[in-house]
């Protein structure tokens, strides 16, 4: 019954293996109440045009497709329309493909082998503003952490391109808040905290919650002193 208070989240499937994707719309739809598949695209390009006729909450995106591959629709999409999560989902472990996915927006890094229990579980978790990532690339995040590092003077003059309302979200992940819990706290809605969010990354030059820990303590002191 838990399910059922949950908000709808539609969910468009991008993979060119037709019986895989057909495949995961059943089990989606058939295992949920709260899940639904907007459409499958069997390309790059059809991601793009299903997103810009019927933007979803969520795509499921595979990386190697025909005619454009996931990671540059991931680029686009998330260029056009900030407001769609994007996970990809995928055979490939690649740090390339870790690397280039999350840097264009993808906020979530999962592979095909996942049980389905799991997979429903990571959607729920990202539409929530939980970052998704699968422990056998889970080394190659840490080392995008690690090659993405800035400089204080670099960081300093990000910081200070945000607005007031971008500060104060700032401030509430560093603490570990949610999306929910953000919105809680504001009294706003999630849409507009995942507005923000994507703000907040983009001005920042960053690619997800990890990076921000990472700079929890230089972060702290700016919106203490400035």
């Amino acid at each position: 019954m838990e399910e059922e208070s949950q908000p709808l989240i539609r969910v468009l499937i991008a993979d060119d293996q037709m019986l895989f994707a057909e495949g995961l719309k059943t089990i989606l739809e058939s295992r949920t109440r709260d899940i639904e598949v907007t459409g499958i695209a069997k390309n790059g390009a059809e991601a793009i045009e299903a997103v810009a006729k019927n933007p979803p909450d969520l795509v499921l995106m595979d990386v190697r497709m025909p005619v454009m591959d996931g990671v540059e629709a991931t680029k686009r999409i998330h260029a056009r329309f900030p407001g769609v999560l994007i996970v990809m989902l995928t055979t490939f472990d690649d740090d390339e493909y870790v690397k280039l996915s999350l840097a264009y927006g993808a906020i979530g890094y999962l592979l095909k082998n996942r049980p389905p229990a799991e997979l429903i579980a990571s959607i729920r978790a990202v539409r929530n503003g939980v970052l998704q990532i699968d422990p056998a690339v889970s080394k190659a995040i840490i080392k995008v952490a690690r090659e993405k590092e800035l400089d204080d003077d670099e960081f300093l003059t990000s910081l200070n391109t945000l607005t007031s309302r971008e500060r104060e979200v700032l401030k509430l992940l560093t603490q570990a808040n949610d999306n929910k819990s953000i919105c809680a706290q504001m009294n706003i809605a999630e849409q507009t905290v995942r507005n923000y969010i994507s703000a907040i990354y983009s001005k920042l030059g960053i690619v997800n919650r990890i990076e921000i820990m990472k700079y929890t303590e230089k972060i702290k002191f700016y919106l203490n002193h400035f």
